[in-house]
């Protein structure tokens, strides 16, 4: 799983490749101008490339940067000159799906949550939703595992109250649609949109627009 970030006011000619969640105690290691970030077990969760148009030259981008799979065995081949540990992947598919709640229970050890059983297309996937409207039988939009919000959030596999969630189910806010309802709820989709289709930001404005009417 390979997340970028490039170009950010703070760090300027940096890369930060992001392959796996925080945690409490990390580790780095650096070799020139690549720092490699482990977490407490040791495995690399990222790396910082800095002065990254040594390798790629100048990307006119700013905030996530979709790389090339040329791209990445460049900077694979700088890992591996350093001597660090670990490489980049290229994972190209979809973080923003539609999504089918195919079963939703409450969840055992919170009144506010609900365990919803969610068809993405290639398979089923079950997210921890906390939203006051989402229902059985609903078409949403899911964030999978990967996925970078417009906030800068990433979202990872995880569990809320002991239950396992892969995803969220996702609000028009924290889609950052334009006119997006400033209170509580996921952004219900008109149902003939299948399982596994690709996000849509655009169609997405056309629901919240004619919702608001």
């Amino acid at each position: 799983m390979l997340i970028t970030s490039y170009n950010h006011p703070a760090f300027g000619d940096t890369l930060i490749a992001i392959t796996g969640p925080d945690t409490e105690d990390q580790t780095t290691q650096q070799k020139g101008d690549i720092v490699a970030i482990l977490n407490d077990q040791g495995q690399v969760i990222g790396y910082n490339f800095l002065k990254v148009s040594q390798w790629l030259g100048t990307i006119n981008a700013k905030g996530q940067v979709k790389l090339t799979e040329d791209q990445v065995s460049q900077l694979n081949a700088a890992i591996q000159q350093a001597g660090l540990p670990g490489k980049l992947e290229v994972d190209d598919k979809p973080k923003f799906v539609i999504g089918k709640i195919v079963d939703f229970k409450a969840h055992p050890d919170a009144d506010h949550l609900h365990v919803a059983q969610v068809d993405i297309g290639d398979k089923q996937v079950q997210i921890v939703c906390g939203a006051p409207n989402a229902a059985l039988g609903q078409t949403v939009v899911v964030a999978l595992p990967g996925a970078m919000m417009p906030d800068g959030k990433i979202i990872w596999p995880g569990s809320l109250r002991g239950v396992a969630s892969y995803g969220m189910i996702s609000s028009a806010r924290e889609l950052a649609i334009p006119g997006a309802p400033q209170r509580r709820g996921i952004l219900v989709m008109p149902d003939h949109l299948a399982a596994g289709t690709p996000f849509n930001a655009k169609e997405a404005a056309a629901v919240v627009a004619d919702q608001a009417k």
